[in-house]
């Protein structure tokens, strides 16, 4: 299986990543990519590792694969699939946002159901959907998307939009393939991935034919350039002082088509505005996929947890009951959304296809609140850390230099807990409340599925069963009649 030594080996291709008006040589070794992309290939080395229990036998391709890219098709695969995710998880604690289990998830549902990409105009896009599929096992790639059209006007669609060809859609159709041209949002990983799948979530309308594809590139396709957002990386000053941004800061790509052409083999739907909404939500894709996210949500509030349960020993106050009041409620929260991963997996079924899939409403009630819980996380952490992520040295310098280290060592410390001890916590609780990389994650966690009036209308309220609820009403109702007693 690909080793984290191959995917390393494999990024220096000539891809086009550009940051500051410049273009990046080498994404290993720039310091604004190096450190994620060795976290990245950590993972891969996790998976590559029989002892780690990642690993199965796929019955599409007969060789050893990532289970985290399965096809679960009983109960029990559903479960494996799940503590095959939690490992990774683990691994990053959860700061790793999209990492390859994710988009590696939704093109797993997709092989499932071949049918949903009926072929057309003499090109078999089901087959292309599978052959993809294929390749993911068994080269053990790394998928980023770009699912989002860009802020030009949320009012409208892109038909509406003045401009041509400001989202990314068909400009020419060839023997060879689509040429695309236009940009797309936001492709997490894209930068450091392998290749990347491109379409459009979002509901569009009859005038939006042109723009309702889907295909996967590869990340160095001749005409494809990515814009990376400002890295955080590269200004922290230690990975003492910055513990999260110096291991988990991916970058975040805008991504520009100047006419790439896209093969017929990799295209998976072409000018369907019903057939990029049936990718997503008649494979399952959207179901399985975010199960994978929640589970990776999971496990990073049980970190925070673990942070704001430690900062109130260090500073001796966890007796008092207001604090644990407070650690109540992050408890409560927490659990909550584990909670919601397992009884998910307890209410699962299988599809048309024999893959099992989460149960809908507990997955989309857990989503539903995602973008209040997780500000909320960080508010009682904050409140629980108070003035002393601000009473910090500068730098990990202040600790070492002998100008500084005896007045740190002897100001900076609590009974029991050494001066470094205190300041390495204080450091991590300050990069997950207060930092860039803090910043961004906020706003990532509240707007993960999308806007939340979408996660919550589209999602969680369509797969909430009202209908027994409203039933059971009726029913009560009904057993009594308006008379005196």
């Amino acid at each position: 299986m690909r080793t984290g030594a191959d995917y390393l080996a494999s990024l220096n291709d000539g891809r086009v990543v550009l940051i500051d008006g410049e273009k990046i040589d080498d994404v290993t070794t720039h310091p604004a990519f190096a450190p994620v992309t060795r976290t990245i290939a950590e993972m891969f080395d996790l998976a590559a590792d029989e002892a780690n229990g990642m690993q199965y036998v796929a019955p599409e391709t007969g060789n050893a694969a990532n289970r985290v890219f399965s096809i679960p098709r009983s109960r029990e695969e559903l479960a494996q699939r799940r503590e095959a995710i939690e490992r990774w998880a683990k691994h990053t604690h959860g700061w790793i946002g999209r990492s390859p289990d994710h988009v590696g998830t939704f093109l797993a549902a997709f092989a499932a159901h071949p049918e949903v990409f009926a072929a057309e105009g003499g090109h078999d896009f089901g087959a292309n959907v599978s052959e993809l599929y294929r390749r993911l096992l068994d080269e053990n790639l790394y998928v980023s998307y770009a699912i989002i059209p860009p802020q030009v006007s949320r009012a409208t669609t892109a038909s509406g939009w003045e401009g041509e060809y400001l989202q990314a859609g068909v400009v020419e159709e060839t023997t060879e393939g689509l040429v695309i041209r236009g940009s797309q949002m936001l492709a997490t990983g894209g930068a450091i991935a392998d290749e990347i799948f491109v379409s459009c979530i979002k509901p569009l309308g009859p005038d939006d034919k042109d723009f309702a594809v889907g295909f996967v590139v590869p990340t160095n396709a001749p005409g494809l350039k990515q814009y990376v957002r400002r890295p955080y990386i590269p200004a922290a000053t230690s990975s003492f002082d910055y513990p999260l941004t110096c291991r988990y800061d991916e970058p975040d790509s805008l991504l520009v088509f100047d006419d790439v052409l896209v093969p017929w083999d990799r295209v998976f739907v072409d000018r369907d505005t019903t057939g990029v909404r049936r990718q997503f939500f008649e494979t399952g894709a959207h179901v399985l996929g975010n199960w994978q996210a929640q589970i990776r949500f999971a496990t990073k509030l049980e970190f925070i947890a673990g942070v704001a349960r430690r900062v109130t020993q260090v500073n001796g106050v966890d007796k008092i009951p207001s604090v644990q009041e407070k650690l109540g409620e992050l408890a409560a929260l927490v659990s909550g959304v584990r909670s919601a991963v397992l009884a998910a997996e307890y209410t699962a079924e299988p599809d048309s296809a024999g893959m099992w899939l989460p149960g809908r409403q507990a997955l989309y009630g857990s989503m539903g609140l995602q973008s209040e819980i997780y500000p909320r996380v960080i508010a009682i952490l904050r409140d629980l850390v108070g003035g002393g992520v601000l009473q910090l040295p500068s730098s990990v310098k202040d600790l070492t230099s002998p100008l500084t280290s005896r007045d740190i060592e002897h100001y900076v410390q609590s009974p029991g807990v050494p001066s470094e001890e205190r300041v390495k916590l204080f450091k991590l609780a300050w990069d997950i409340i207060g930092s860039e990389f803090a910043g961004r994650h906020q706003q990532y966690e509240m707007f993960y599925a999308g806007a939340p009036f979408v996660v919550k209308g589209a999602y969680t309220y369509r797969n909430y069963d009202y209908d027994s609820a409203v039933a059971a009403v009726q029913q009560f109702t009904d057993g009594y009649k308006a008379e005196s007693e």
